[in-house]
């Protein structure tokens, strides 16, 4: 009964406080402009679908893809085992579910192949950071906590998945002894072949056993209580984040409404544009003047390089990086959602996105070739982030690289981008062509 209430105790507390963290980061979120994307619902589902579930972006690098689907699959898959241990240590039963007969060896004999097959990715993983060393996996960006997190979360999975196999090659010794409340139950096509290592004493195997139950449920609430703040996050906001992905083509590009109001007034004598918002911007200088769903793409980061890899302008040595748009963004949202936790909601620390964590060059650098969106495994945007802070340095402060200052001018002048007067904009074909 002690254990039980202990269990129950712990499984109330990580959960409350997963909660906790979870409801800032959605707090967090909604600090965006409201933007709509409830459109065309049957083609997010299936872009949810294919994407965020069949992890179709992934199978781009073959070798990496199919390890991450190892992995995928054995987090969604073998979690389904952690209610029957939630409801084991709530009851006080061993294998509640062991009633299912069949289905039950089958279920079990799955888990432990997907863990041994999650063991695979995760060392596969490991050696790609720590032997290989891709080059994607380093860069500006990649200081100490990022690149801690993602060994961390390797190793975390490395010591669940070798508990819960532990935990069940004792609990095979024990059942084939009919010791105690060890009732025949489940199939173990890995652990079986694991038991041999074990201590050849009952009570050594009853220790292993309860203490492996123990570590891998609480090392599965820890975890819990770790997603928010890394950036293994994605687990639970790739598949939202895909559903409210943008679905234009990837060259389309948005148009801000007052601007078109604008438009049509001059165009339409007749058209009355709606009363503007005195406190809108144009483009966004800060977080809060970005949308709520650039927000979430954010804290969906997986930090896995595959934007910034394919970005020509980092190819080329140049400052910008997709990844640290997306990092940076997160992290200026942390720091402005913490300072309003501390002094109210309408605090401001006078801190902004656009400079305090973004600089200039970075998003002049940017051709907007949507070679980072096309590149993301979980539809994140972070040309559409860019592109806002280069509208509020173009249109709110009219600061501008030179090159740039000039074709505005150009445009204004000439209706061209180029020095010509538009009525010799058909110079060029003048002469006789035949002689050349």
């Amino acid at each position: 009964m002690l254990a039980q209430i202990v269990f129950t105790l712990v499984f109330i507390v990580a959960v409350a406080l997963f909660t906790v963290q979870v409801r800032k980061i959605i707090r967090n979120i909604r600090l965006g402009k409201n933007i709509c994307r409830n459109d065309r619902k049957a083609e997010r589902w299936t872009t949810m679908a294919r994407v965020a579930m069949g992890q179709s972006k992934m199978m781009v690098r073959p070798v990496a893809g199919l390890m991450h689907l190892f992995v995928y699959l054995g987090f969604v898959i073998i979690n389904l085992e952690v209610l029957e241990i939630v409801l084991d240590g709530i009851f006080g039963t061993h294998r509640l579910f062991a009633f299912m007969g069949g289905f039950y060896s089958f279920l079990i004999g799955s888990f432990e192949i997907l863990a041994l097959l999650v063991l695979l990715g995760v060392l596969v993983f490991l050696a790609r950071r720590l032997v290989v060393r891709l080059k994607r996996f380093s860069g500006v960006e990649m200081k100490a906590w990022p690149k801690s997190d993602a060994i961390y979360i390797l190793l975390i999975e490395v010591l669940l998945m070798t508990a819960f196999l532990t935990m069940n090659a004792a609990d095979y010794q024990l059942q084939s002894r009919l010791y105690g409340h060890y009732i025949q139950a489940g199939a173990f096509p890995v652990s079986q072949f694991l038991s041999p290592l074990l201590p050849s004493s009952t009570e050594a195997l009853v220790f292993i056993e309860r203490f492996c139950w123990w570590f891998h449920i609480i090392g599965i609430l820890a975890f819990l209580n770790y997603l928010p703040i890394s950036k293994h996050f994605h687990i639970l906001l790739a598949f939202p984040n895909t559903w409210y992905s943008n679905l234009n083509p990837k060259g389309h590009f948005s148009n801000m409404q007052s601007v078109s109001n604008e438009v049509k007034a001059m165009l339409d004598p007749s058209f009355t544009p709606p009363p503007a918002d005195p406190d809108a911007k144009f483009g966004a200088k800060d977080v809060v003047d970005l949308n709520w769903v650039q927000l979430m793409n954010a804290y969906t980061c997986t930090e896995c390089g595959r934007c910034t890899s394919v970005c020509p302008a980092n190819i080329t040595g140049k400052l910008l990086s997709p990844r640290k748009i997306m990092m940076d963004t997160r992290d200026r949202l942390e720091e402005l959602g913490k300072a309003k936790d501390k002094n109210g909601a309408s605090y401001h620390d006078g801190k902004a996105l656009l400079d305090d964590y973004i600089s200039r060059e970075e998003i002049w650098a940017c051709t907007t070739c949507n070679a980072c969106v096309e590149a993301c495994p979980v539809n994140i945007d972070p040309l559409s982030i860019i592109l806002d802070l280069r509208r509020y340095a173009v249109m709110e402060e009219s600061n501008v690289p030179n090159s740039l200052s000039a074709m505005f001018a150009n445009v204004e002048n000439n209706a061209a981008p180029w020095k010509y007067a538009p009525a010799d904009r058909l110079n060029w074909a003048q002469g006789d062509w035949s002689k050349e």
